[in-house]
């Protein structure tokens, strides 16, 4: 993950500035690219479907072995799609025996909603 990602999500100063709503202030380059990549993570279907199973799973975390009889894909696709989620910081991964668990970074989709969240209108009703 991205340096600046991490920093951010590390830090409720540098959460409040790289997270502001877009209707707030717009976003530099910088920013604009680092939450592009996590945006474009959960993009594709097959990620997105995957993010929800791995959140929605009892106990908040899923061993890979359930996920990808949920998929008509092939475990090395499933993998592939799991590596771009863990690359992109919404999920991690722990490996226990031959298998991994992977459990959701709450962290990063507060990031990704925290930006996508309107600021409150202050204006007076007319």
């Amino acid at each position: 993950m991205d340096v600046k990602i991490e920093a951010c999500l590390d830090s409720a100063v540098s959460q409040q500035l790289c997270c502001s709503p877009l209707v707030r202030e717009p976003l530099s380059d910088g920013q604009a690219a680092d939450l592009a990549k996590v945006f474009k993570a959960v993009a594709d279907p097959v990620r997105l479907r995957l993010l929800s199973l791995i959140a929605s799973h009892d106990g908040g975390e899923v061993c890979v072995c359930d996920l990808t009889e949920a998929f008509d894909l092939t475990g090395p696709t499933i993998s592939h799609h799991l590596k771009v989620l863990r690359e992109s910081g919404l999920i991690t991964g722990e490996r226990r025996g031959t298998w991994i668990y992977y459990r959701v970074r709450p962290e990063t989709l507060a990031r990704l909603s925290a930006v996508l969240t309107p600021a409150p209108d202050t204006r007076e009703p007319s």
